[in-house]
């Protein structure tokens, strides 16, 4: 097992990695989601309907439920909250309190939580960790010490496993496959049995059979994703009744995810349902918006500076890219210390696809 951190000027993306992915995640250094983060907050807010408080952070507001310790808060209290869970959907951050002194003054950030590289390297201790960028080695050498290495992270296997996460549709053995379809209130999944129902028996046996095989790479999709929240798992044929015995293959395959997702039985149409503890963002949610966007362009003109590095290059792109990287200060730092030199951004109206072009010039 390793732990494999390919960086990007404003992103690692990081795998853990036996013959093949095992879990993976993104860390944004610039604007990383927070959970584990230690905050001085205030509460501002009880809200007796909602079983919580809001509570006031250093650059926001995040939800404490009476049962994390807003109970025992009045209105004003200044406390030492955790996050437990990233902000999503326009709501900020869920927070549990702390059994500790928050100090004096404003709401303010008192410690980072583990990035993901320390967080799959906790999760599999003996894992050794290999880092490609020696400036993010040292950052992570004093937690790590002796399991780190600097060399080589993502060769061509690793890529092409990790980038298909994104991809909207999965292959499953046998010739199936699965579709994610990702929405505000749930995340459905389609299996598409193809050719993997078998021919030499009876359909209804054939499709079974079939369905139970693919469920522990279903479990595997839900992992590497990390999708969250209610789930919702439409097999492949079968009649809505004939699918309440594969229950005990479906909690079986869910039993060693670490968030201990909960099989919660099928529903009347014949949908499998998961509910899954949502702590970090889905993996989906790193590959939209501006950020997104700029975090690629920034990672393409990386690529050409290292095969020219005497290339000076201005990014053209839309006004929302350009404000998402100038305020990923992060980035840009990284970037201008990959290549020699800062890049250039300019705002302009492009019209997607692409939302960016890059300029080459030679110095």
């Amino acid at each position: 097992m390793k732990i494999l951190a390919s960086v990007s000027p404003g992103e690692v993306r990081v795998a853990a990695w036996d013959g093949t992915l095992v879990d993976a995640a993104i860390w944004r250094p610039g604007s990383p989601d927070g959970v584990g983060d230690i905050h001085r907050g205030r509460i501002t807010r009880k809200l007796p309907a909602l079983a919580g408080a809001f509570v006031a952070l250093m650059d926001g507001d995040g939800f404490l439920p009476d049962s994390a310790g807003a109970q025992r808060a009045t209105e004003g209290d200044v406390i030492a909250v955790a996050i437990t869970r990233a902000a999503q959907g326009g709501k900020g951050p869920r927070l549990a309190r702390l059994e500790r002194d928050p100090g004096i003054g404003p709401p303010a950030l008192l410690e980072r939580g583990p990035d993901a590289v320390r967080r799959l390297a906790a999760l599999h201790p003996t894992a050794e960790v290999v880092v490609d960028d020696p400036a993010l080695a040292a950052i992570l050498r004093p937690a790590l010490g002796s399991r780190m290495r600097i060399g080589a992270a993502f060769d061509d296997e690793v890529e092409g496993e990790f980038s298909a996460l994104f991809a909207p549709s999965s292959d499953l053995p046998g010739g199936a496959r699965l579709h994610v379809h990702m929405t505000p209130a749930l995340t459905a999944l389609d299996v598409d049995l193809g050719a993997a129902t078998g021919e030499r028996r009876a359909k209804a046996g054939a499709q079974a059979a079939t369905n139970r095989a693919l469920i522990p790479a279903i479990a595997r999709q839900i992992r590497l994703r990390n999708l969250a929240g209610a789930i919702l798992v439409d097999l492949g044929g079968m009649a809505a009744k004939k699918r309440v015995a594969l229950a005990p293959d479906f909690a079986a395959a869910l039993r060693d995810d670490p968030l201990a997702p909960r099989f919660l039985g099928f529903t009347a149409l014949g949908l499998a349902e998961i509910l899954r503890p949502r702590v970090h963002p889905p993996l989906a949610e790193y590959a939209t918006g501006p950020l997104a966007a700029g975090l690629a362009a920034l990672r393409e003109a990386a690529t050409r500076v290292a095969a020219d590095p005497g290339r000076t290059l201005t990014l053209h792109a839309t006004p929302a890219i350009v404000t998402a990287l100038r305020g990923d200060v992060a980035g840009l730092v990284a970037f201008a210390a990959r290549a020699g030199r800062p890049i250039s951004l300019v705002e302009t109206r492009l019209s997607p696809p692409p939302a960016w072009t890059i300029e080459t010039a030679h110095a």
